[in-house]
């Protein structure tokens, strides 16, 4: 692979001319010679490329993954006042892993958001959403509008959904529709119907910002022993939902599963859905968060979840009857130190109108999808063996679709991020 990206003499190329070389060498996929200009670029002090040097040693794209530079670089950034490395100091918060969650990355992101980044203030626009107060809810509304005209086509789509339900603002139907048909053209489609009322309130008093509140889980209800599953209601709120949604229509592919004789993912008739597994650099802190507090739900740090995978099921579609746990082989090919799945938890997107519910044959249930819902259920045994008890199947919708967010808790860490 060349490695001169180009016969420009650097020496007297400016930061922003170079940013410009190493954005167009990325569109070309020389990765490892965009990562030389940025942090070329970066060197005589342009944060904009430290910032995007950093994410790519953040992620091992065109170089090694050296999560120490990076934060570095980022650290720099942030110094300079930019308000993107703020953004994505928080962003390494919220994994909890690279960086604590707490209090410095609260505050980094409410200087991401108040310094103009579109990403930070739909990350706060969902939170606010969440809460009880009316105040609140006009916050959240008040938010997506600077981010949807700040270029943020998701949060023009979470927008989109609350003028059209009157949700913390007027009901707006006309602005709605043409919010729609201006997402359409850019070919960004409507999301399905997912109910205001998705998710349990936050208390506390208007205007606060406490990401802690994050990681509160509502009460769990049993529903078996063996297998051992378990459910909570009001998990994700309305905006939570349709912000999963949003991120995964573009990315659904036909869903696969893992071959049990070479460990491989495959296409097969059991599983006839879509679905969209979520890569940590194009994902957002919103995202993060309710990934954190999926964790939260099942018990474990975030960084023993595999991949976000978001799944969509048409009429007819379904997952036969199938068990998580990964066949012998499989983890060896796939961070074999994070050991087996442990652990799922699901959770219904939208409310499906006939169908689609989720069951578990040994245990003789079946649970409906409800939007915000939480199914969790344990794959092995206290002592690490897999449970053959946890066969469980997706049925098949009869009417309308099925939107699910899925993450597989490993018995160790699994994420590095």
């Amino acid at each position: 692979m060349r490695t001169d990206a180009g016969q420009t003499g650097t020496s007297t190329t400016t930061g922003d001319a170079m940013f410009a070389q190493a954005r167009a060498l990325v569109q070309q996929g020389e990765h490892e010679q965009a990562f030389a200009r940025y942090v070329q670029a970066a060197e005589t002090g342009h944060a904009p490329s430290a910032i995007e040097a950093a994410r790519m040693a953040l992620h091992g794209v065109g170089t090694a993954q050296d999560v120490p530079r990076a934060r570095a670089w980022l650290a720099a950034a942030e110094q300079a006042d930019h308000p993107a490395a703020a953004y994505h100091l928080a962003w390494l918060g919220a994994g909890a892993t690279a960086l604590p969650f707490d209090g410095a990355m609260q505050a980094r992101l409410l200087t991401a958001a108040n310094g103009g980044h579109p990403s930070a203030m739909l990350a706060l626009a969902v939170y606010f959403g969440h809460k009880a107060a009316p105040e609140d809810q006009q916050r959240c509304v008040a938010l997506l509008e600077q981010a949807a005209h700040a270029g943020h086509a998701v949060a023009a789509g979470l927008l989109a959904e609350r003028l059209a339900r009157g949700e913390g603002t007027a009901p707006d139907p006309v602005a709605a529709a043409q919010l729609r048909a201006q997402l359409a053209a850019a070919g960004h489609p409507s999301l399905p119907d997912v109910p205001g009322d998705a998710g349990i309130a936050w208390p506390g008093a208007p205007g606060v910002l406490e990401l802690a509140d994050v990681l509160s889980v509502p009460a769990a209800t049993q529903r078996a022993e063996a297998p051992r599953v378990w459910t909570i209601d009001g998990l994700l709120s309305a905006d939570e939902c349709r912000l999963l949604i949003a991120h995964s229509l573009p990315q659904l592919k036909r869903s696969r599963a893992v071959d049990p004789r070479t460990g491989a993912p495959r296409e097969v008739e059991l599983r006839t859905s879509s679905d969209a597994t979520h890569d940590p650099m194009l994902e957002d802190v919103a995202i993060r968060l309710v990934q954190a507090r999926m964790a939260a739900a099942a018990g474990v740090p975030l960084a023993h979840a595999e991949r976000l995978t978001v799944l969509r099921y048409l009429p007819g579609e379904q997952y036969r009857p199938h068990r998580d746990y990964l066949p012998p082989g499989s983890p060896e090919t796939d961070r074999p130190e994070a050991g087996n799945r442990l652990r799922t938890i699901c959770v219904y997107l939208n409310t499906v109108a006939a169908g689609g519910a989720t069951a578990f044959p040994r245990a003789g249930l079946e649970i409906a999808p409800k939007a915000g819902r939480a199914v969790v259920f344990d794959n092995l045994h206290a002592d690490g063996r897999p449970d053959p008890d946890s066969l469980h199947a997706g049925l098949p919708v009869e009417a309308g679709e099925k939107w699910l967010a899925t993450l597989w808790i490993r018995q160790r860490p699994y994420r590095s991020l």
